[in-house]
This record gives structure tokens, C-alpha cells and sequence, in this order.
């Protein structure tokens, strides 16, 4: 019997005419209404005619968790006064509202009103476009961006412009970017209906809960603990103050469990809901509780699509956890943020369900203003080689086809697509191919969908599944670090990590196992891939392996190789205990061996927290590189052998001659490598010449002009030079770092040819090369002496140095011999005044002058009055300007 009562309650019943309107119009709407209106759960229902207004329709909601949308579908059911059927399937089929999850699935026939992730609402629109018998698609929750949800909004308004106009499509949220939205799905006809469902269940009073002191920001997933300690503390005060349970959200489940030890001995039952608690913990904490004081510790699965029983209050720590790509790198982590001013509103929206309530906020209120409007779109973020996938599936490998709020960065995207060429998952025009699309019906991510075909054929089906099930959701870091470890302890353990660890396994090995092209059950052809191949004729499974020799791998090589074929360029190598070199080039550490070698407090030595310290070679299935890290931290891994690892990454697989600059020196070997991994090296006697010159230049860009010897007549030469061509310009050429460095064959050509090694570079005269550069070609080499003469000679007859290294030319000289010169020298075809530095008969600098003129006129008496005396055996007449210049002494002079 329906609950008309409890449907007649909720707010978004008023925009529902207006809704139906547009649906009915232009066939598609975006909807907003704010949390606990009633739009995830009384809008599909009489959409779907079942409320009795309206034609019958079947109508696929779309959430963007498989809590919410289990969640969801109980509650529509609990409306209707059905119940969503568990166990066996009845005879009679499901009733009328269901849901579909990865690994289980409550509907049937009978089913009108259909909950589903949003992940399961990609496979079946691969499988089937038109979605035959769906009439309304509801996606809900679309402000949170996942990229399946914006992924299946694109496919699904291709599926309306092409195969099916008349299929309706609502975009639902509390607090979503509704014209964006609107412009996305009305496409060229115009923006589509935005209805607004007004007013809330209840009010919400907010409380601003800030610390009374700083804390630190959060760094990759740490988070500083006295904001835990507060966040507890928020929670104590929440329940002195205030009647209900409290809700409290926290990033993590490493934070869920902290703020528990700090809550021990509250007057209250402390529950843990994650997207990892097992369904029959969620379910109990969404029925609510049996009279006990409820304190509900959750990450972000509890921020929509949910009714908790019972909550009046929420405790915000203001934090969420989010993926980040690092794709030079190829690592992936969870960083945590603060949270967007539209979570903050979604999260408040829970207080106020069933009756009034508040929100304590732990951030001050004027922090609020600047947190961003809304969370990143995953898109811009993420790891894009599912989402390629995807569209090369459907037809568009490019992505430039498909509607989308946010394009998908180029450089992600390239990335994604390197990936999927490597395991054969598209063709060279980024086509899918058919092992592609085997791949992206398994519902995994490629790189695990590769290792389980390629996997399967050479260790069995079963075990394939087991370690890929494992590796498509990390297990608790309770099961340590050690892949096959944690592989024996999920098999053995019956918490619930294990049960839906075998559940997914038995999904895995179904899907595996599936014909295709008259294969076997265990045979699946590899594809044809390079990547999926077998270097110097070796087999993926290493030395025990091959085809039937599955049973007789142990399980660390079975998990091996399957991390392994997951992620080839991960495969790592030790450089020393607890510390590892992968495929990448990116450095790793184990646990207990922090990036850069140092050692945490207590520790005897790197990488004693784990058990894989003593492995040669690693398989690295999880890892993340925590910011500002020079070196990945391992997660997971297992011990491999090295053929194991050439097996699993042939395309990373290369031997040849190595010429190259290391280490202030050429060194030529004969290497074999794996991607960044040395593996063997022995010297070359005559390595290739091209090889070699281009390492002498690598060498002299990298270390510098200094490597050639510079004795002062080169350096005369070049500030000669430097100095022609910063006054004339062309022809006379640049002589700088930069361009001598960009132009070194054209000056240094010979000698490259001739150098082998750092030494033959310092036995190069610099200057006899550099002279190369003048330009003989033109003639105007045959000027450089007269533009910028290395001597000038002065009236005493001494041919003096000229200085170019400064801004002007300068030439020091003794005052004596320059008495009678009326005029200062200029140089570069008389442009520039020689800036001339007198010098006292001891050669200490006497004064400076670029107008010998006015010296004579006008300093020369000082300098006369104060050196004279000092020096009184050289003539200091009272007219220089007509004095007779020398290089000597008075009475010298008088001798003649």
C-alpha cells in the first residue's frame, strides 16, 4: 500500500507538473531540489507512473555509489509499501523497484523503477545503445562530476540525437551548475527546463566550530591529527548540546578510525560507514537505530542520495578525499582537500531530514567565501584509460564527439591512449579492437582487464580472477604490503573486505571464462599486442611457467605475474634495502624507508616495516608519491624474478649501444635495459662516431664552455668579439654561453670529430676555434683588428692591452705616457670612447676619464698636488698637453 502520507510530505512534489511539462516537451530537464526534498526517491516514482499520476514508464536512475543507489531503491520500495527482495529471486520476479550493483542485482521483470551505479549504466549502454525498454534516465547527484556520470550524460544525449529522440533524461542535484547543465542537455535546440524545487524539510542551523588553534593543511592523505582531536571534540560538544544522532564527515577511513579511539566512552553507539564497511553494516545504520544514541562516522558515501534514521546534527570536518593523477609518472594517489561549498550544503541537507537540526562546521566562517564553488570534475583529474576506452567503444576515440561539460585534458588524454595501444586495447588510429572491447565489458580498469586475459591462459581462470579481484579494490593495509600475503589472508579471513573480495572473484572468473571465437574456457588468445607478447621467446609466467603450467606457479609468482601484466612499467628492481627502481624511472620505497633514504624514528633500517625488503625484483601494484616525495611509496607489491618482469613489459624491453655524458664523461656501453632498469652493460671499444660526438656535445651543454681550455689570449678573443657584435650586430656573431653552446658544431666541428673523451676537450685551444665564427665569408674579419684592436699604442710608444671584459673598453696606462694625447681613443669605427684608467707611476689607478681634454684641463692639477710629492723622480709638469710622454723617470729622461 502506498505511503501517501509520507510521498505528500516531501517538497519536490510541487515541481513535479512543471517537470513532467518538460519532459514531455523538449524531453529533457535539469532538476534541482534542495537535500531531503524527496527528488532521488519520489521523482522516479511518479515519473515511472507508480504514485498513480501518469502513464506507466520504466525509468533507470543513475547514483554515483553502490550505497546510494541500494539505499535509494529501499526507500522508493518502502514508499510503495514493497520490499526490495533479497535472496533467491521470487517466482513471481522482483517487484517494482530494484537495483543493480557490481556483483548483485535485485530486479526483474516486473521491475518499473530500476536503481543503478553509474558504472553498470555505462556497460549496458555499450552493450546496448538504445537501452530497449528504458523510457526515463535519471542521474542523479550529478554536481559530484564522477567521470562515469559524466561519461554516461554524454553517451546518453548521443543515444537522444540519434537512436532514440523520444528517450527522456533528467539531471538531478541538490547543488549542481544547473545552467551548465541545462545548456549540455538541451544541445542545439536551446537550454533545457530548469526546475527548481523549493523549500526544505526542516531548517538547519549552522554552527561555525573552527579551532582554537591552527593546524596544519592537509598534505597528500595526512591529516594533522589535532584537527582529528577537534573534529572528536566538535562531536562531544554536538552530543551535550544538542538531541539525535550525530552524522560526522571525514575524509578517510584511516580518520574515520582515529576520531573512534577519541570517542571511546561516549554516551552514544560510535558506527564506521565507508564505501569498504561490509552492506549489512550500511544497511543497519540506513534503518536506523533501536532507541540507542547513534553516532555515525562517515566519508563522503553518506554525503547524498541518503536518508540516515534518527540524524539531527552533522559534525563537518570540511575535508574530502579525492584522486589525483600524476601522469608523468603513471601513479595515482588520493589527496585530501577542502571540502566545495556545494558538498558543505549536501552535507548540512543531512541534519535536516526528518526533523529540524544543525551543522557545526569545523572551519570559521569567513574561510566559508573562499572554499571552491564546486568539487573538481574528475575528469580534469583522473586517470583517463578507462574513460578512453570508453569512447573509442562507442566510437569516438577522440572524445571531440561527446558532449561533455569539460573536455578531457590533451596531455591525459594522449597518456590514456598510450596505455591502451601498449596492451592492445585500440588499434594505431585508436580504434577499439575486439580485445578491446572483451576488456571494457569486464568492468575493470584496462590495465587489470589485461592482466586478467593475458593472465588467465597461464595460471588458470580461478587464480587469474583471485589476484585481479584484489587488485581492483585495495585490501586493508592490515593486510600488509605483500600481494600474495594479502591474497592468502583474503581467502583465509572472513571479514568483509573477503566476502566481497570472493564475490568479485567469482564474477571475474564467469566473465574470463566466457567463449569467444570457439576459445576454451582457459584460452583466450593474447591479442596480438606488443605488449601482451614474449620477449627472447620467454613465457609471462617466468621460469615455471607457460600454457598448463599454472598449478605448478606458487602464489607469489602467480601474484607476481599478475601485478606485473597490470603494470609493466612498474616492475622495479632494488637499488638498496627497502628502496627500488621501477621501470618508470620513478624511485620507490617500502614501508619503514622514507623518500630520500632517511629513516622514520625507531626504525633499525630502511624498509624493516615490510616483508618484501629483501626482494631483488618487484611487481609494484599500488603505489602513490606523496607531495613534494622524490620517490612513489609502495602500497602493494610482490617478489618477481627478472625474466618475469622482461616478460610482462617486452615493450619496455631494449639492448643496444649506449654513447652518452655521465658522470663529467663519456661513457660508451653496450646496454640492455627495462624501461629505466639496467639490467646488464659491457664497455664499447669503437662506439659509433655519431653516437659519440653527440655525447661530447650533451657533456660540453651540460657542464659548460669550461671544459676547453681558455688561456688569456682566447678570452682576449671572445670579449674582443662579444664586444663587436653587442656595438655593430650582424655579421659579427653572438659569443655567449647560449648560442656558442647552440652553434658548437659549426665552431667546435673539427675538434668534436676528434674527442672521444673529457680530456681531449681540455687540451682544445678555445681561441683558434672561436676565430672559426669571425666572418671571412664577407670580408669583414679583415675590420676586427681595426674595430676592436687587442693594443693601442700610446705617445710614449707602449703598445698597451685593451680591456673589453666591462661594459666600455678600457686602457690602463701610466699617466707619463699619454702626456701630449689631446684626444681619448675610440674604437668599433670610432662609436665608442676607450674609457682610459691613469695610473701612478707604482701602476695603483690615479683617476678615470673618457675625455683626456678635460683632464688635462681640469683634474689634472689634484692629481698633480697629490702624487707629485709621493713620487718625485718622475716629471710631473705644470702643462701635460705639451710635455713630452715616457715610460721613465727625470733624470732617465734627461739622460735621454
Amino acid at each position: 500500500m502506498i505511503r501517501r502520507d509520507a510521498l505528500d510530505q516531501l517538497p519536490v512534489r510541487t515541481a513535479l507538473p512543471a517537470l513532467r511539462a518538460a519532459l514531455d516537451g523538449p524531453g529533457s530537464a535539469v532538476l534541482c531540489a534542495p537535500p531531503g526534498t524527496g527528488k532521488t526517491t519520489s521523482v522516479p516514482l511518479d515519473l515511472a507512473g507508480l504514485t498513480g499520476e501518469g502513464p506507466v514508464r520504466r525509468v533507470l536512475v543513475a547514483e554515483p555509489r553502490r550505497m546510494a543507489a541500494r539505499a535509494a531503491a529501499r526507500r522508493m520500495a518502502w514508499l510503495l509499501g514493497e520490499e526490495v527482495g533479497t535472496g533467491a529471486a521470487p517466482a513471481q520476479g522482483w517487484g517494482p523497484v530494484g537495483f543493480t550493483v557490481r556483483g548483485e542485482r535485485r530486479a526483474g521483470p516486473r521491475t518499473t523503477v530500476e536503481v543503478v551505479t553509474t558504472g553498470v549504466l555505462l556497460q549496458r549502454l555499450q552493450r546496448d545503445p538504445e537501452l530497449a525498454g528504458v523510457d526515463v534516465v535519471v542521474l542523479d547527484e550529478c554536481h559530484e562530476r564522477h567521470l562515469d556520470a559524466d561519461t554516461s550524460a554524454a553517451f546518453l544525449l548521443d543515444v537522444r540525437e540519434t537512436l532514440r529522440p523520444e528517450l527522456r533524461l533528467v539531471a538531478a542535484s541538490a547543488t549542481t551548475d544547473a545552467e551548465g547543465w541545462a545548456r549540455l542537455l538541451g544541445g542545439a535546440q536551446g537550454a533545457a527546463p530548469v526546475v527548481e524545487a523549493t523549500g526544505v524539510s526542516h531548517p538547519v542551523e549552522v554552527v561555525w566550530a573552527p579551532p582554537e588553534r591552527p593546524v596544519r593543511p592537509a598534505h597528500g592523505t595526512r591529516v594533522d591529527p589535532a584537527l582529528l582531536t577537534h573534529v572528536a571534540g566538535v562531536v562531544r560538544r554536538a552530543l551535550r548540546e544538542r538531541t539525535g544522532d550525530v552524522l560526522c564527515f571525514l575524509p578517510g577511513v584511516g580518520e574515520i578510525g582515529r576520531v573512534a579511539g577519541e570517542l571511546a566512552g561516549v554516551d552514544a553507539e560510535v558506527l564506521q560507514v565507508h564505501g569498504r564497511a561490509p552492506a549489512e553494516v550500511q544497511d543497519a545504520v540506513l534503518a536506523g537505530g533501536n532507541g540507542v544514541r547513534r553516532v555515525v562516522l562517515a566519508t563522503s558515501v553518506a554525503e547524498s542520495s541518503l536518508t540516515v534514521p534518527g540524524v539531527r546534527v552533522v559534525v563537518d570536518s570540511g575535508l574530502a578525499r579525492v584522486p589525483r593523477t600524476d601522469h608523468a609518472r603513471g601513479l595515482s594517489a588520493l589527496t585530501t582537500v577542502r571540502a566545495s561549498r556545494a558538498a558543505a550544503r549536501q552535507r548540512a541537507g543531512r541534519a535536516g531530514r526528518e526533523a529540524p537540526g544543525a551543522v557545526y562546521r569545523c572551519w570559521a566562517e569567513g574561510e566559508d567565501g573562499r572554499l571552491p564553488a564546486f568539487p573538481d570534475p574528475e575528469i580534469r583529474v583522473a586517470d583517463l584509460t578507462a574513460f578512453a576506452l570508453q569512447a573509442a567503444c562507442w566510437g569516438d576515440p577522440a572524445a571531440d564527439g561527446l558532449a561533455l561539460l569539460d573536455a578531457p585534458p590533451a596531455g591525459a588524454l594522449a597518456a590514456a591512449r598510450e596505455v591502451l595501444t601498449a596492451i592492445g586495447a585500440v588499434d594505431g588510429a585508436g580504434r577499439a579492437t575486439e580485445r578491446g572491447v572483451r576488456m571494457a565489458r569486464l568492468g575493470l580498469h584496462p590495465r587489470l582487464a589485461r592482466a586478467l586475459l593475458d593472465g588467465a591462459p597461464e595460471v588458470g581462470v580461478r587464480r587469474a580472477a583471485e589476484v585481479v579481484a584484489l587488485l581492483s579494490e585495495e585490501p586493508p593495509r592490515a593486510y600488509g604490503d605483500d600481494l600474495a600475503a594479502a591474497w592468502r589472508t583474503a581467502r583465509r579471513g572472513g571479514d568483509a573486505y573477503g566476502a566481497r573480495w570472493r564475490q568479485e572473484a567469482r564474477r571475474l572468473a564467469s566473465a574470463a571464462g566466457e567463449p569467444r571465437g570457439g576459445s576454451g574456457a582457459g584460452g583466450e588468445p593474447r591479442g596480438g599486442s606488443a605488449a601482451a607478447g614474449e620477449p627472447r621467446g620467454g613465457s609471462a609466467a617466468g621460469a615455471g611457467g607457460g600454457r598448463g603450467a599454472g598449478a605448478q606457479l606458487t602464489d607469489d609468482a602467480v601474484a607476481g605475474l599478475l601485478a606485473a601484466l597490470a603494470f609493466p612499467e612498474r616492475v622495479a628492481r632494488a637499488r638498496r634495502k627497502g628502496s627500488y627502481l621501477m621501470a618508470s624511472g620513478t624511485g620507490a620505497e617500502l614501508a619503514g624507508a622514507q623518500a630520500g633514504g632517511g629513516h622514520r624514528p625507531g626504525s633499525s633500517g630502511p624498509g624493516d616495516g615490510s616483508g618484501l625488503r629483501d626482494a631483488e625484483w618487484l611487481a609494484v601494484a599500488v603505489a602513490d608519491r606523496p607531495v613534494a616525495a622524490a620517490s612513489a611509496r609502495v602500497r602493494l607489491a610482490a617478489v618477481i624474478d627478472e625474466e618475469t618482469a622482461c616478460a610482462a613489459a617486452p615493450a619496455l624491453y631494449a639492448s643496444g649501444e649506449e654513447v652518452r655524458w655521465s658522470e663529467g664523461d663519456v661513457v660508451a656501453r653496450r646496454v640492455t635495459r627495462l624501461g629505466a632498469i639496467e639490467l646488464a652493460a659491457r664497455p664499447l671499444t669503437a662506439p659509433d662516431p655519431g653516437l659519440l660526438r653527440d655525447a661530447v656535445v650533451s657533456g660540453l651543454r651540460r657542464e659548460g664552455l669550461g671544459l676547453l681550455r681558455w688561456p688569456a689570449a682566447a678570452v682576449s678573443l671572445r670579449q674582443r668579439m662579444a664586444f663587436v657584435h653587442r656595438e655593430l650586430g650582424a655579421p659579427w656573431p653572438d659569443v655567449s654561453d647560449a648560442a656558442l653552446l647552440e652553434c658548437v658544431e659549426e665552431w667546435l666541428g673539427v675538434e668534436l670529430g676528434r674527442a672521444r673523451r673529457r680530456a681531449d676537450l681540455e687540451r682544445v685551444d678555445a681561441g683558434q676555434a672561436l676565430a672559426r665564427l669571425l666572418p671571412w665569408a664577407t670580408g669583414d674579419a679583415a675590420r676586427f683588428d681595426e674595430l676592436a684592436p687587442e693594443r693601442i699604442e700610446v705617445p710614449s710608444g707602449s703598445r698597451v692591452r685593451v680591456d673589453y671584459g666591462g661594459a666600455q673598453p678600457v686602457l690602463a696606462v701610466k699617466l707619463q705616457e699619454l702626456f701630449g694625447w689631446q684626444q681619448s681613443p675610440r674604437v668599433a669605427g670610432g662609436r665608442v670612447p676607450v674609457l682610459v684608467h691613469l695610473l701612478s707611476p707604482a701602476g695603483r689607478p690615479a683617476a678615470v676619464t673618457a675625455d683626456l681634454a678635460s683632464f688635462w684641463r681640469d683634474g689634472y692639477r689634484s692629481v698633480r698636488a697629490e702624487l707629485r710629492g709621493r713620487y718625485p723622480k718622475h716629471p710631473w709638469p705644470e702643462d701635460p698637453s705639451a710635455a713630452e710622454p715616457t715610460r721613465h723617470t727625470s733624470a732617465r729622461l734627461k739622460r735621454g
